[in-house]
């Protein structure tokens, strides 16, 4: 599939659920979430299908998230049930990692995934200080967050990624425990941007971070970095190597990058069925109506390519930006 602007999309993003049990401020409001009830949550095995079909059209890596995916019983089966299709190359899993180390049948989560297939897991990282941690979630979790990056690492996973949001006032004096920590751990970091998906007051300049600013503080730790160009992974994540170490480390700025969405791949299906072109959009495509009406395999394909037809050239979160969705509802 090739949208109107050359982008081959290749890359699905599959929410199964929009619980969550942190409660990140940059994802989630303050107030009560109203979370979707069981029927409006697509079931596996129509998750499965969209996949299925998917797959013939050029889609050839799956990312499941959430919400907190892991929060949803029967995750590991479903990506099991994923590595099975013909045409699907490579699983992932975006997680809070709360529940990488917990134990299901004797072994860990982690153990559980690696078995079913899943390649790589995004684990969120903003906060190595307990303190901060709880502040920024809502939760006292970080001892299990630190347990299940160790249940990942033990599992085997072929790529680990740490993902940190970047937060003024937050972030910068914790950059050197966070490099140190990944290198540690031979973990990709990779530094993002705020931006205004739940709610346009998350975005303010009491608490956007530009990349920019950062790798500069970042090389008073590592000493000036080098851009790596060619070393990439599925994201828009812009790599660079520290010249003592050889330690990578990713910049994502999806604010102040213009040339962000030149090479964007995906596609996102929230867990109630609709297919969303970018996540800086408002375009979303009521799928689940079509599953449940008794479409044909052809009729989801041509769905599908509806869909990648209206994918619009660039985001919109530097043009005012008015959110539909928490991120929570989206998926990460």
């Amino acid at each position: 599939m090739e949208d109107l602007f050359g982008h081959r999309i290749s890359y699905l993003r599959v929410s199964v659920t929009d619980r969550c049990n942190e409660r990140c401020r940059y994802c989630m409001p303050e107030e009560e979430q109203t979370w979707f009830a069981k029927e409006e949550t697509l079931s596996y095995d129509e998750l499965l299908r969209v996949v299925r079909v998917g797959a013939t059209l050029g889609i050839k890596k799956i990312r499941v998230t959430g919400g907190e995916p892991l929060t949803r019983p029967g995750v590991a089966g479903f990506c099991a049930e994923l590595s099975h299709i013909p045409g699907i190359d490579e699983i992932g899993i975006s997680t809070n990692g709360t529940l990488l180390a917990k134990l299901d049948g004797g072994i860990t989560i982690a153990e559980h995934l690696v078995k079913a297939g899943v390649r790589t897991a995004n684990i969120s990282l903003d906060s190595l200080d307990r303190a901060v941690y709880q502040r920024t979630t809502s939760r006292d979790l970080l001892p299990r967050v630190l347990d299940g990056i160790e249940a990942a690492r033990a599992a085997g996973f072929q790529s680990i990624k740490l993902n940190c949001v970047l937060m003024k006032g937050q972030t910068e004096r914790e950059l050197p425990d966070l490099i140190d920590f990944a290198r540690q751990k031979d973990a990709l970091l990779r530094f993002i941007e705020l931006m205004p998906v739940s709610t346009q007051e998350v975005l303010s300049d009491d608490t956007f971070l530009p990349v920019a600013t950062a790798k500069k503080l970042v090389e008073q730790t590592t000493g000036p970095l080098i851009e790596s160009p060619d070393f990439k992974t599925n994201g828009p994540a812009v790599y660079h190597r520290a010249p003592a170490t050889g330690q990578k480390i990713g910049f994502i700025g999806a604010m102040t990058n213009l040339h962000f969405c030149e090479n964007c791949n995906k596609l996102r299906l929230t867990c109630d069925g609709k297919l969303r072109p970018c996540l800086g959009s408002y375009l979303e495509f009521d799928l689940r109506t079509v599953l449940r009406s008794g479409c044909t395999d052809s009729e989801l394909a041509a769905f599908f390519q509806n869909v990648v037809s209206r994918k619009p050239k660039e985001h919109d979160f530097r043009h005012n930006y008015q959110p539909n969705r928490r991120m929570i509802a989206i998926g990460g």
